[in-house]
Protein backbone atom coordinates (compact mmCIF):
# COMPACT_ATOMS: atom_id res chain seq x y z
CA UNK A 1 0.00 0.00 0.00
CA UNK A 2 1.13 3.35 -1.24
CA UNK A 3 1.85 6.34 1.32
CA UNK A 4 -1.10 8.07 -0.15
CA UNK A 5 -3.77 5.08 0.31
CA UNK A 6 -5.91 4.65 3.23
CA UNK A 7 -6.43 1.77 5.02
CA UNK A 8 -9.71 0.05 4.22
CA UNK A 9 -11.27 -1.81 7.11
CA UNK A 10 -14.08 -4.54 6.61
CA UNK A 11 -17.64 -3.22 6.42
CA UNK A 12 -16.14 0.67 7.10
CA UNK A 13 -15.34 -0.20 11.00
CA UNK A 14 -13.73 1.80 13.16
CA UNK A 15 -10.01 0.12 14.11
CA UNK A 16 -10.77 -0.87 17.99
CA UNK A 17 -7.73 -0.38 20.59
CA UNK A 18 -7.47 3.38 21.06
CA UNK A 19 -5.50 4.17 24.02
CA UNK A 20 -7.80 5.23 26.97
CA UNK A 21 -6.74 8.56 28.96
CA UNK A 22 -6.49 6.96 32.28
CA UNK A 23 -4.27 4.47 31.03
CA UNK A 24 -1.99 6.95 29.02
CA UNK A 25 -2.05 8.83 32.29
CA UNK A 26 -0.53 5.55 33.96
CA UNK A 27 1.55 4.97 31.13
CA UNK A 28 3.45 8.28 31.41
CA UNK A 29 3.91 7.73 35.03
CA UNK A 30 5.35 4.18 34.71
CA UNK A 31 7.55 5.33 32.10
CA UNK A 32 9.12 8.08 34.11
CA UNK A 33 9.73 5.41 37.16
CA UNK A 34 11.86 3.41 34.49
CA UNK A 35 13.52 6.83 33.44
CA UNK A 36 14.26 7.36 37.54
CA UNK A 37 15.78 3.69 38.05
CA UNK A 38 17.50 2.86 34.90
CA UNK A 39 19.04 -0.19 35.17
CA UNK A 40 22.52 -1.34 32.69
CA UNK A 41 22.09 -4.80 30.48
CA UNK A 42 21.56 -8.09 32.48
CA UNK A 43 21.01 -6.35 35.49
CA UNK A 44 17.47 -5.02 34.91
CA UNK A 45 15.83 -7.12 37.67
CA UNK A 46 13.69 -3.41 39.40
CA UNK A 47 12.34 -2.99 35.64
CA UNK A 48 11.33 -6.96 35.40
CA UNK A 49 9.43 -6.79 38.22
CA UNK A 50 7.84 -3.89 37.48
CA UNK A 51 6.51 -5.22 34.37
CA UNK A 52 5.65 -8.69 35.70
CA UNK A 53 3.57 -7.05 38.16
CA UNK A 54 1.87 -4.85 35.67
CA UNK A 55 1.26 -7.39 33.33
CA UNK A 56 -0.28 -10.29 36.21
CA UNK A 57 -2.29 -7.25 37.61
CA UNK A 58 -4.25 -7.72 33.91
CA UNK A 59 -4.65 -10.95 34.44
CA UNK A 60 -1.60 -12.06 31.70
CA UNK A 61 0.84 -14.81 32.85
CA UNK A 62 4.24 -12.85 32.13
CA UNK A 63 7.27 -15.55 31.97
CA UNK A 64 10.49 -14.24 33.12
CA UNK A 65 13.59 -14.93 31.26
CA UNK A 66 15.80 -17.86 32.50
CA UNK A 67 18.40 -15.25 32.91
CA UNK A 68 16.49 -13.48 35.24
CA UNK A 69 15.98 -10.24 33.46
CA UNK A 70 13.31 -9.66 30.66
CA UNK A 71 9.67 -11.00 30.27
CA UNK A 72 7.78 -12.87 27.44
CA UNK A 73 4.28 -12.70 28.13
CA UNK A 74 1.54 -14.09 25.27
CA UNK A 75 -1.74 -12.83 25.02
CA UNK A 76 -5.42 -14.66 23.36
CA UNK A 77 -3.82 -18.02 24.03
CA UNK A 78 -5.71 -20.82 25.73
CA UNK A 79 -3.25 -21.07 28.22
CA UNK A 80 -1.49 -17.99 28.18
CA UNK A 81 1.73 -19.91 27.46
CA UNK A 82 1.33 -20.92 23.78
CA UNK A 83 -0.29 -21.42 20.57
CA UNK A 84 -0.25 -23.49 17.42
CA UNK A 85 -0.89 -20.26 15.65
CA UNK A 86 1.60 -18.10 14.49
CA UNK A 87 1.73 -14.89 15.99
CA UNK A 88 2.65 -11.17 15.91
CA UNK A 89 5.46 -10.11 18.32
CA UNK A 90 5.98 -6.48 20.03
CA UNK A 91 9.76 -7.04 21.02
CA UNK A 92 11.03 -3.62 23.52
CA UNK A 93 14.50 -3.58 25.17
CA UNK A 94 14.58 -2.70 28.58
CA UNK A 95 18.63 -1.34 29.62
CA UNK A 96 20.02 1.61 30.15
CA UNK A 97 23.12 3.41 29.46
CA UNK A 98 26.61 4.18 31.75
CA UNK A 99 26.44 7.34 31.01
CA UNK A 100 24.69 10.63 33.93
CA UNK A 101 21.89 12.14 33.57
CA UNK A 102 22.28 15.50 32.77
CA UNK A 103 18.86 17.42 33.12
CA UNK A 104 19.36 19.58 35.20
CA UNK A 105 15.93 20.46 37.16
CA UNK A 106 13.55 17.74 35.55
CA UNK A 107 11.67 15.85 38.18
CA UNK A 108 12.20 11.93 36.53
CA UNK A 109 15.91 12.32 36.66
CA UNK A 110 17.95 9.65 36.65
CA UNK A 111 18.31 8.66 40.74
CA UNK A 112 21.32 6.15 39.77
CA UNK A 113 24.37 8.11 39.72
CA UNK A 114 26.20 7.23 36.26
CA UNK A 115 23.05 5.71 34.47
CA UNK A 116 20.67 6.89 32.06
CA UNK A 117 17.73 5.99 29.84
CA UNK A 118 19.19 7.93 27.14
CA UNK A 119 18.39 5.56 24.19
CA UNK A 120 14.65 5.35 24.70
CA UNK A 121 14.05 2.00 25.97
CA UNK A 122 12.08 3.29 28.89
CA UNK A 123 9.71 4.37 26.08
CA UNK A 124 10.22 1.20 23.93
CA UNK A 125 9.02 -0.81 27.30
CA UNK A 126 6.20 1.38 27.91
CA UNK A 127 4.84 1.22 24.62
CA UNK A 128 4.88 -2.49 24.28
CA UNK A 129 3.14 -2.68 28.12
CA UNK A 130 0.80 -0.39 26.98
CA UNK A 131 0.16 -2.31 23.85
CA UNK A 132 -0.51 -5.39 25.83
CA UNK A 133 -2.68 -4.10 28.16
CA UNK A 134 -4.90 -2.64 25.80
CA UNK A 135 -5.07 -6.06 23.80
CA UNK A 136 -5.50 -7.87 26.54
CA UNK A 137 -8.56 -6.46 27.25
CA UNK A 138 -9.92 -6.23 23.74
CA UNK A 139 -8.74 -10.18 24.31
CA UNK A 140 -11.28 -10.14 27.09
CA UNK A 141 -13.84 -8.27 25.09
CA UNK A 142 -13.64 -11.34 22.07
CA UNK A 143 -12.12 -8.60 20.43
CA UNK A 144 -8.66 -9.87 19.34
CA UNK A 145 -8.49 -12.21 16.29
CA UNK A 146 -5.38 -13.92 16.56
CA UNK A 147 -2.95 -14.01 19.17
CA UNK A 148 0.16 -12.10 20.49
CA UNK A 149 3.07 -11.74 22.44
CA UNK A 150 5.52 -8.95 23.73
CA UNK A 151 8.94 -9.64 24.48
CA UNK A 152 10.40 -7.17 26.73
CA UNK A 153 14.03 -8.26 26.08
CA UNK A 154 17.38 -7.34 28.14
CA UNK A 155 21.10 -6.00 27.25
CA UNK A 156 20.59 -4.39 23.94
CA UNK A 157 23.28 -2.27 24.45
CA UNK A 158 25.68 -5.20 25.48
CA UNK A 159 27.36 -6.91 22.09
CA UNK A 160 26.28 -8.89 20.38
CA UNK A 161 22.77 -8.42 22.79
CA UNK A 162 20.49 -9.87 24.72
CA UNK A 163 18.04 -10.88 21.82
CA UNK A 164 20.34 -13.85 21.03
CA UNK A 165 19.48 -15.06 24.70
CA UNK A 166 15.80 -14.03 24.26
CA UNK A 167 15.37 -16.20 20.86
CA UNK A 168 17.66 -19.20 22.81
CA UNK A 169 15.00 -18.90 25.62
CA UNK A 170 11.99 -19.32 23.18
CA UNK A 171 10.98 -15.82 22.37
CA UNK A 172 10.28 -16.71 18.74
CA UNK A 173 8.85 -20.07 19.00
CA UNK A 174 5.30 -19.71 17.44
CA UNK A 175 5.95 -16.45 15.88
CA UNK A 176 5.27 -15.63 12.26
CA UNK A 177 5.91 -11.80 12.41
CA UNK A 178 8.03 -9.41 14.87
CA UNK A 179 7.79 -5.41 14.89
CA UNK A 180 9.62 -3.09 17.15
CA UNK A 181 10.22 0.78 17.40
CA UNK A 182 13.00 2.81 18.07
CA UNK A 183 12.92 6.60 19.30
CA UNK A 184 14.08 8.73 16.66
CA UNK A 185 14.66 12.42 18.12
CA UNK A 186 15.06 13.52 14.62
CA UNK A 187 11.26 12.70 14.33
CA UNK A 188 8.38 14.78 15.39
CA UNK A 189 5.96 13.29 17.91
CA UNK A 190 2.84 11.80 16.15
CA UNK A 191 4.68 10.58 13.16
CA UNK A 192 7.30 7.54 12.40
CA UNK A 193 9.66 6.92 9.96
CA UNK A 194 9.27 3.71 7.47
CA UNK A 195 12.19 2.42 5.74
CA UNK A 196 11.89 -0.99 3.53
CA UNK A 197 14.99 -3.04 3.46
CA UNK A 198 18.30 -2.28 5.63
CA UNK A 199 17.53 0.73 8.22
CA UNK A 200 20.52 0.03 11.00
CA UNK A 201 23.74 -0.73 10.39
CA UNK A 202 26.07 -3.97 11.53
CA UNK A 203 27.90 -2.94 13.96
CA UNK A 204 31.60 -4.97 15.73
CA UNK A 205 33.87 -4.08 18.42
CA UNK A 206 37.27 -4.31 17.85
CA UNK A 207 40.22 -4.15 20.84
CA UNK A 208 43.74 -4.49 19.50
CA UNK A 209 46.75 -4.91 21.71
CA UNK A 210 50.26 -3.94 20.53
CA UNK A 211 53.94 -5.27 21.87
CA UNK A 212 57.40 -4.22 20.89
CA UNK A 213 60.47 -3.64 22.83
CA UNK A 214 60.61 0.08 23.67
CA UNK A 215 63.86 1.84 24.61
CA UNK A 216 64.65 5.84 25.05
CA UNK A 217 63.01 7.99 22.71
CA UNK A 218 66.69 9.16 21.73
CA UNK A 219 67.44 5.93 19.82
CA UNK A 220 64.08 5.41 18.32
CA UNK A 221 65.83 2.78 15.40
CA UNK A 222 66.64 0.35 18.10
CA UNK A 223 62.74 0.26 19.03
CA UNK A 224 59.63 -0.83 18.14
CA UNK A 225 58.47 2.58 17.97
CA UNK A 226 54.66 1.46 19.53
CA UNK A 227 53.10 5.06 19.88
CA UNK A 228 54.14 5.89 16.16
CA UNK A 229 53.00 2.39 15.45
CA UNK A 230 49.41 2.70 17.04
CA UNK A 231 49.36 6.27 15.11
CA UNK A 232 49.49 4.40 11.97
CA UNK A 233 46.92 1.62 12.79
CA UNK A 234 44.82 4.56 13.77
CA UNK A 235 45.34 6.27 10.32
CA UNK A 236 45.79 3.79 7.74
CA UNK A 237 43.51 0.60 8.78
CA UNK A 238 40.60 2.40 8.28
CA UNK A 239 41.62 4.00 4.73
CA UNK A 240 43.04 0.79 3.86
CA UNK A 241 39.74 -0.67 4.59
CA UNK A 242 37.71 1.58 2.50
CA UNK A 243 39.67 0.31 -0.67
CA UNK A 244 39.42 -3.06 0.12
CA UNK A 245 35.61 -3.23 0.17
CA UNK A 246 32.85 -1.90 -2.48
CA UNK A 247 32.64 2.28 -1.37
CA UNK A 248 28.48 1.57 -1.05
CA UNK A 249 29.21 -0.88 1.24
CA UNK A 250 29.71 1.73 3.69
CA UNK A 251 32.32 -0.39 5.96
CA UNK A 252 33.71 1.66 8.45
CA UNK A 253 36.55 1.77 11.32
CA UNK A 254 35.95 4.54 13.85
CA UNK A 255 38.44 4.49 17.21
CA UNK A 256 37.14 5.20 20.65
CA UNK A 257 40.41 4.75 22.50
CA UNK A 258 43.78 4.90 22.25
CA UNK A 259 46.45 4.25 25.31
CA UNK A 260 50.20 3.95 24.93
CA UNK A 261 53.31 5.07 27.23
CA UNK A 262 53.69 7.40 30.56
CA UNK A 263 56.71 9.11 30.20
CA UNK A 264 57.61 11.83 27.42
CA UNK A 265 60.83 10.49 26.98
CA UNK A 266 60.39 6.58 26.70
CA UNK A 267 59.18 4.82 24.02
CA UNK A 268 56.57 2.07 25.71
CA UNK A 269 56.50 -1.65 25.36
CA UNK A 270 52.67 -1.81 25.00
CA UNK A 271 50.14 0.14 23.86
CA UNK A 272 45.61 -0.48 23.20
CA UNK A 273 43.27 0.79 21.12
CA UNK A 274 39.85 0.15 20.86
CA UNK A 275 36.82 1.02 18.18
CA UNK A 276 33.96 -0.02 16.32
CA UNK A 277 33.58 -1.25 12.61
CA UNK A 278 30.35 -0.29 11.12
CA UNK A 279 28.85 -1.81 7.78
CA UNK A 280 25.57 -0.67 6.17
CA UNK A 281 25.73 -3.80 3.63
CA UNK A 282 24.53 -7.75 5.02
CA UNK A 283 27.15 -9.58 2.93
CA UNK A 284 30.29 -7.34 3.70
CA UNK A 285 29.81 -7.47 7.16
CA UNK A 286 30.10 -11.18 7.26
CA UNK A 287 33.20 -10.28 5.61
CA UNK A 288 34.43 -7.94 7.58
CA UNK A 289 36.41 -9.85 10.44
CA UNK A 290 38.83 -10.96 7.56
CA UNK A 291 39.52 -7.78 6.06
CA UNK A 292 39.55 -5.41 8.90
CA UNK A 293 42.04 -7.71 10.72
CA UNK A 294 43.95 -8.29 7.81
CA UNK A 295 44.83 -4.57 7.38
CA UNK A 296 45.55 -4.45 11.02
CA UNK A 297 48.58 -6.94 10.82
CA UNK A 298 49.94 -5.27 7.42
CA UNK A 299 50.28 -2.04 9.20
CA UNK A 300 51.57 -3.50 12.43
CA UNK A 301 54.04 -5.71 10.31
CA UNK A 302 55.52 -2.53 9.04
CA UNK A 303 56.63 -0.91 12.09
CA UNK A 304 57.67 -4.28 13.28
CA UNK A 305 54.83 -3.92 16.20
CA UNK A 306 53.15 -7.37 17.47
CA UNK A 307 49.64 -7.53 17.40
CA UNK A 308 46.35 -9.21 19.38
CA UNK A 309 43.56 -8.40 17.62
CA UNK A 310 39.91 -9.52 19.47
CA UNK A 311 37.51 -8.74 16.74
CA UNK A 312 34.27 -8.91 18.83
CA UNK A 313 31.15 -9.62 16.62
CA UNK A 314 27.94 -7.74 17.07
CA UNK A 315 24.83 -7.02 15.42
CA UNK A 316 24.13 -7.44 11.56
CA UNK A 317 21.80 -4.44 9.91
CA UNK A 318 18.12 -4.54 10.88
CA UNK A 319 16.45 -5.49 7.14
CA UNK A 320 12.96 -4.79 7.16
CA UNK A 321 10.99 -6.80 5.73
CA UNK A 322 8.27 -5.84 2.75
CA UNK A 323 4.97 -6.90 4.51
CA UNK A 324 5.98 -6.40 7.76
CA UNK A 325 6.87 -2.49 7.13
CA UNK A 326 3.86 -2.16 5.24
CA UNK A 327 1.90 -3.72 8.22
CA UNK A 328 3.47 -0.63 10.04
CA UNK A 329 2.52 1.73 7.59
CA UNK A 330 -1.04 0.48 7.33
CA UNK A 331 -1.52 0.41 11.56
CA UNK A 332 -0.23 3.97 11.26
CA UNK A 333 -2.69 5.38 8.55
CA UNK A 334 -5.23 3.68 10.34
CA UNK A 335 -4.68 5.59 13.42
CA UNK A 336 -3.32 9.37 12.23
CA UNK A 337 -3.59 9.31 8.70
CA UNK A 338 -0.74 9.09 5.75
CA UNK A 339 0.88 12.35 6.59
CA UNK A 340 2.01 10.58 9.80
CA UNK A 341 4.35 8.29 8.26
CA UNK A 342 7.24 9.46 6.38
CA UNK A 343 10.74 8.19 4.93
CA UNK A 344 13.58 7.35 7.15
CA UNK A 345 17.24 7.26 6.05
CA UNK A 346 19.75 3.80 7.39
CA UNK A 347 21.50 4.52 10.37
CA UNK A 348 24.91 4.06 11.03
CA UNK A 349 23.61 2.69 14.49
CA UNK A 350 23.46 -0.88 15.45
CA UNK A 351 20.52 -2.98 16.94
CA UNK A 352 20.15 -6.57 17.77
CA UNK A 353 16.59 -6.11 17.07
CA UNK A 354 18.55 -7.53 13.58
CA UNK A 355 18.65 -11.14 15.19
CA UNK A 356 15.42 -11.65 15.44
CA UNK A 357 15.49 -10.83 11.70
CA UNK A 358 17.49 -13.67 10.87
CA UNK A 359 14.72 -15.86 12.18
CA UNK A 360 11.24 -14.43 11.11
CA UNK A 361 9.89 -11.58 8.96
CA UNK A 362 9.50 -8.39 10.67
CA UNK A 363 10.26 -4.44 10.84
CA UNK A 364 11.34 -1.50 13.31
CA UNK A 365 9.74 1.60 12.92
CA UNK A 366 11.63 5.31 13.90
CA UNK A 367 9.04 6.51 16.25
CA UNK A 368 8.87 10.38 16.51
CA UNK A 369 9.72 12.06 19.84
CA UNK A 370 10.65 15.53 19.13
CA UNK A 371 8.62 17.87 20.24
CA UNK A 372 6.90 19.58 17.11
CA UNK A 373 8.38 22.67 16.63
CA UNK A 374 11.07 22.18 18.69
CA UNK A 375 14.87 23.02 17.00
CA UNK A 376 17.51 21.78 19.60
CA UNK A 377 17.47 17.89 18.54
CA UNK A 378 18.71 15.77 21.77
CA UNK A 379 20.30 13.31 20.44
CA UNK A 380 20.82 9.37 21.69
CA UNK A 381 23.41 8.30 23.91
CA UNK A 382 23.48 11.92 25.25
CA UNK A 383 22.71 12.85 28.73
CA UNK A 384 20.17 15.57 27.89
CA UNK A 385 18.47 12.97 26.40
CA UNK A 386 14.32 13.41 26.73
CA UNK A 387 11.66 12.54 24.38
CA UNK A 388 8.06 14.39 24.09
CA UNK A 389 5.37 11.64 25.93
CA UNK A 390 2.95 11.75 23.72
CA UNK A 391 5.22 9.23 21.72
CA UNK A 392 3.87 7.21 23.83
CA UNK A 393 0.64 6.90 23.25
CA UNK A 394 1.31 7.28 19.36
CA UNK A 395 3.44 3.71 19.77
CA UNK A 396 0.85 1.90 21.48
CA UNK A 397 -2.06 2.55 18.73
CA UNK A 398 0.51 1.83 16.47
CA UNK A 399 1.16 -1.60 18.10
CA UNK A 400 -2.59 -2.27 18.61
CA UNK A 401 -3.47 -1.20 15.09
CA UNK A 402 -0.64 -3.35 13.75
CA UNK A 403 -2.13 -6.55 15.77
CA UNK A 404 -5.26 -6.39 14.73
CA UNK A 405 -4.55 -5.76 11.41
CA UNK A 406 -2.09 -8.46 10.89
CA UNK A 407 -5.14 -10.46 11.63
CA UNK A 408 -6.61 -9.29 8.14
CA UNK A 409 -3.66 -10.88 5.88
Amino acid sequence: MSLESEVDLPGGAVLPGALPEALRAELVAFRRDLHMHPELGNQEFRTTAAIKERLERAGLRPRVLSSGTGVICDIGTDDEAGTDSAMLAMRADIDGLPIPDMKAGCPYRSTVPDRAHACGHDVHTTVVLGAGLVLAELHRQGLLPRPVRLIFQPAEEVLPGGAADAIEDGALDGIGRIIAVHCDPRVDAGKIGLRQGAITSACDRLEIALEGPGGHTARPHLTTDLVTAAARVVTDVPALVGRRVDSRSGLAVTWGRVESGHAPNVIPQHAELSGTVRCLDLETWRQAPDIVVAAIDEVANVHRAKSEINYVRGVPPVVNEAGATELLRDAMIARRGVEAVEGTEQSLGGEDFSWYLERVPGAMARLGVRTPGERTVRDLHQGDFDVDEHAITVGVELFTAAALLDALR
